[in-house]
């Protein structure tokens, strides 16, 4: 008798720890503030103004949805897999934005130089 107890317990034991790794994992957020934070990054040094800077910033916010949604059917690797994408090309949009800016600076500079060149023979 204190045997078939003692397995009663065991089995309601193996049960509730069985359930609580099942929620446990069913309730872990797919990871997408990295990737929020890259496509805001981009937003902000004008990613959208530029288009090739444009088009990466672009597919970085639709594989951040197809990862949501991947992610809500259950498909979890592939979603993180989709994340990684679209970090990928929203810090492209970043590095794009910036060596544009950079391009322009260095124009801008070498105008400054062509003028000073001409008032001063």
């Amino acid at each position: 008798m204190k045997n078939a107890s003692r397995i009663r317990y065991l089995l309601s034991a193996v049960a509730v720890m069985a359930t609580a790794i099942i929620v446990g994992c069913a309730s872990v957020p797919l990871g997408t503030e990295t990737t929020e934070s890259s496509i805001r990054a981009a937003e902000e040094v004008g990613a959208a103004k530029l288009p090739q800077a444009s088009l990466h910033l672009q597919l970085a916010r639709e594989e951040l949805d197809k990862a949501n949604v991947l992610f809500e059917k259950g498909d979890k690797e592939e979603a993180e897999s989709m994340l990684l994408r679209a970090d990928s090309d929203a810090e492209l949009a970043v590095t794009l934005s910036h060596s544009d800016a950079e391009k322009r600076d260095a124009e801008l500079a070498m105008a400054r130089v062509r003028k000073l060149q001409q008032e001063n023979p």
